[in-house]
């Protein structure tokens, strides 16, 4: 890994790693967990320079906290920005590593 500025860990999370996330990563494409106020360029920027790979694209999308209830009590989820983000071809990143 090359030096990088402590402020794109403040950017990136963590990894996601579900079934969806596993799925994508065939094609290519990397989930993370990102910072609400976390842009496209930000984003982007920080993979190159943690993980020193070549970033093509960064999709993101925030989901909506959920309502659930535990014990007869009533508890909001907070939201969650995720990033999609697809690297250029013969660049890979093992999220099992960590950070």
């Amino acid at each position: 890994m090359s030096t990088s500025d402590p402020r794109h860990y403040d950017v990136i999370i963590a990894p996601v790693i579900t079934e969806k996330a596993t799925m994508a990563s065939e094609h290519n494409k990397v989930m993370f967990k990102v910072a609400k106020h976390a842009t496209k360029l930000q984003i982007k920027e920080a993979v190159e320079k943690l993980f020193d790979v070549k970033v093509k694209k960064v999709n993101t999308l925030t989901r909506p906290g959920k309502l659930k209830v535990f014990r007869n009590r009533i508890g909001q989820q907070s939201d969650v920005k995720r990033a999609i983000v697809t690297l250029e071809e013969g660049h890979r990143i093992d999220v099992t590593t960590g950070l």
